[in-house]
């Protein structure tokens, strides 16, 4: 896809579908023939886009694997990357994101730095996104790894804040994480209040597992919800369409 083409259409997914649905494939966690048939059956279950990262590339080469997930799709495949080694010239584009909820220069600066010349260098399209993290009732990967502390689940005023500055410094996407393995999602009331502040639209991910989750995130103001762990453990292709219709306002409106 050309540049800006993977934006514009998660615009469009949004505005025809009323919420977005997106898979994400850790290569990591996942064994290949799992992640890669959970790719090749993800348009028939109506995804509208996959995220490719992880945390650490232990048992894998991420390169390989985001190439392999594009030989099986025709969606577009958006890196959700851990650091600047995860760039590759395969995918379509990706989340270039700052860690904004968090103070460690690392992760709100110095990853995009190394990575910006590999961006321009691939060619891939980059998608500026503010990254926050929420509490969500347990120490997450993302928590320890980038040493920041997520914001607390009550303090809508500093989650709005923080997402209006993503908005005003030109980032096009705003992300509340409440981590993998989540005990607690990102509360429907910071959904709605964080949506009505900002003028960007608004992923959410972290510990949602069932059609419900899905929905009521959406409902609550979301332009995008991230399902990942919950789709590890076993190729459930009809548990698959239920999350995405659910998360399909419009069309669940139409049925």
């Amino acid at each position: 896809m050309n540049q800006d083409k993977v934006y514009q259409y998660l615009l469009s997914v949004k505005e025809e579908r009323g919420g977005g649905f997106l898979v994400l494939i850790d290569p990591d966690k996942t064994d290949e023939k799992e992640y890669l048939s959970l790719a090749e059956v993800s348009k028939d279950c109506g995804v509208d886009a996959i995220l490719v990262g992880t945390s650490f590339t232990l048992n894998t080469n991420f390169t390989s694997a985001v190439q392999n997930i594009k030989k099986v799709t025709t969606l577009p495949v958006i890196i959700f990357p851990g650091s600047f080694a995860q760039i590759t010239p395969h995918a379509d584009a990706i989340l270039f994101s700052s860690l904004i909820s968090g103070r460690n220069p690392a992760y709100l600066i110095e990853e995009q730095v190394k990575g910006a010349p590999l961006v321009k260098r691939t060619g891939i399209e980059p998608i500026p996104t503010g990254y926050m993290l929420i509490e969500s009732g347990s120490l997450t990967s993302v928590q320890y790894i980038s040493h920041s502390s997520p914001i607390p689940r009550t303090k809508n005023d500093i989650a709005c804040a923080h997402a209006l500055a993503a908005q005003y410094l030109g980032m096009k996407l705003v992300y509340l994480e409440a981590g993998s393995g989540a005990k607690q999602t990102v509360p429907l009331e910071m959904i709605r209040v964080v949506t009505d502040y900002i003028d960007i639209p608004l992923i959410v991910g972290g510990g949602l597992k069932t059609p419900e989750d899905c929905n009521t995130q959406i409902e609550a103001g979301a332009s995008f919800v991230v399902v990942g762990n919950e789709l590890e453990k076993g190729n459930n292709f009809d548990f698959l369409r239920e999350l995405t219709v659910a998360t399909h306002l419009k069309e669940s409106m139409v049925v």
